[in-house]
């Protein structure tokens, strides 16, 4: 088997690359511009391209297939001499299918959390010696790639995008992989650029609840009133599984799950986070897991990264990041590190960045979500408005769009990271939360220089 990469670069690309290249089949790829961590990764197995950018001369007839990623575009000359030679073209959704159809398919939807939740049910299937294959959106402890290709395996774990599949293909990813388990976390309006309305969303997630096999499962969470009326509605011959936020105690900054009169102690926290263990234990069950082996697994389960990660700590202060940029997941972290540390104060620094929240449609739907906090700063970026093509918004747009008089708005990240040098940090936590990096601060940089 010979198969190139259109577009090897990216995040989810070179990963699979590097996995169908240790499971034996011959990889090339192409892409205009590769950055860390893929650059490093794909020079390591001997997958980087000699050069960077475009040439036709790498599509020949001796290829198997053609896996196109989504930031190639419909004029590439790869893609048109592909085409015109009439080689297989797959999405990287559609090829992980045909790498998974005979295997037990496990599929993690959700607006939020499904990363989390993917890589629960992977660390609990490691933990217990479960071979698995999978696929997840982030970088596990102990894990070198985020994908895993065997022939062997019996189930095939992936975290279901509902972004768009490639170019050429204008499907939602989640809709190609025809689950024999699906979980849906929550459904909050994202990518407003691809889904212009709320119900058009809320669509995409009752066709995925469609494309579940004959006879198959579907676990949803009972918290959100969307997933609830999804999980109604689908097909008589699913079996359904409701899950919520389980039974818990927090003690000395430490929660527990409580099971039979037993307490379980766990390394992560917070209602969102105890709903995706729930979901990722009811998944487990019906992989044949038992509740007892899933708790002892999931205590050494310290989160996926940038989802509500812990930066340094010290007895006075912690630092944590998270990937949120929705309103729901931007209430619900700060509610949660809010509640974890009852008796610290909370700086909660969130970034605009994404598409759909630097639009002044959308600023609206940030109404209260920081309201949790003791101390809520907002940062953006004209020049990403501008170079995304959008309107500008101004600082007190996003003010009253956050509906909270003292927020702090900043669009300048120097100027952020000289008002958190500023502030006394004993018995404070510090929460910094985006998609991005706040235009290149280093979280573990800014942490160590707050607890000297």
């Amino acid at each position: 088997m010979k198969v190139h990469f259109i577009a090897i670069g990216g995040s989810a690309m070179h990963n699979l690359a590097i996995a169908l290249h240790k499971k034996g089949i011959e990889v090339s790829g192409s892409d205009d511009e590769i950055f860390e961590p893929s650059k490093g990764r794909l020079a390591k197995y001997g997958l980087l391209p000699a050069a960077e950018g475009w040439d036709e001369k790498n599509i020949n007839t001796g290829l198997d297939a053609v896996i196109l990623g989504m930031h190639a575009r419909l004029d590439n000359p790869e893609l048109i001499k592909a085409q015109q030679l009439g080689i297989k073209i797959f999405s990287y959704p559609e090829y992980l299918y045909e790498q998974s159809k005979d295997k037990i398919r496990i599929v993690i939807g959700g607006s939020h959390g499904k990363t989390t939740i993917t890589s629960m049910i992977i660390h609990v299937f490691n933990y217990l010696n479960m071979d698995c294959d999978y696929m997840v959106g982030a970088q596990l402890q102990g894990f070198e790639v985020m994908v895993k290709l065997t022939h062997e395996a019996r189930y095939m774990i992936i975290e279901g995008d509902e972004y768009l599949t490639s170019p050429i293909d204008r499907r939602p990813k989640f809709h190609l992989y025809k689950p024999d388990i699906a979980l849906i976390s929550g459904i909050a309006w994202d990518h407003i650029n691809v889904f212009p309305t709320f119900e058009n969303y809320v669509e995409q997630f009752s066709i995925f609840a469609d494309q579940i096999s004959e006879n198959g499962k579907l676990i949803y969470c009972t918290d959100d009133a969307e997933v609830v009326k999804v999980a109604n509605q689908c097909r008589k011959d699913i079996h359904k599984f409701a899950y919520a936020v389980p039974a818990h105690s927090i003690k000395n900054g430490i929660t527990y799950i409580i099971d039979k009169n037993k307490e379980i102690p766990l390394q992560i926290f917070g209602d969102h986070n105890l709903m995706n263990l729930n979901g990722a234990r009811l998944v487990c069950n019906q992989a044949g897991i038992t509740d007892e082996d899933f708790y002892t697994a999931i205590q050494s389960f310290t989160g996926a990264s940038k989802r509500l990660e812990l930066v340094k700590m010290n007895d006075l202060t912690a630092v944590y990041k998270d990937f949120a940029h929705s309103p729901s997941k931007l209430k619900a972290t700060t509610s949660a590190v809010k509640a974890q540390f009852t008796d610290r104060k909370l700086i909660a620094c969130m970034e605009l960045h994404t598409f759909s929240s630097l639009t002044q449609e959308f600023l609206l739907h940030y109404k209260d979500c920081m309201k949790d906090a003791d101390e809520a700063i907002v940062y953006f970026n004209p020049h990403t408005i501008a170079h995304k093509k959008l309107p500008p918004i101004t600082v007190e747009e996003v003010k009253n769009a956050f509906n909270r008089d003292d927020l702090q708005v900043y669009t300048d990240s120097a100027l952020l990271v000289k008002h958190l040098e500023c502030i006394d940090w004993k018995n404070k936590n510090l929460l910094m939360m985006s998609s991005g990096n706040f235009d290149g601060i280093d979280f573990a940089e800014l942490a160590e220089g707050l607890m000297r």
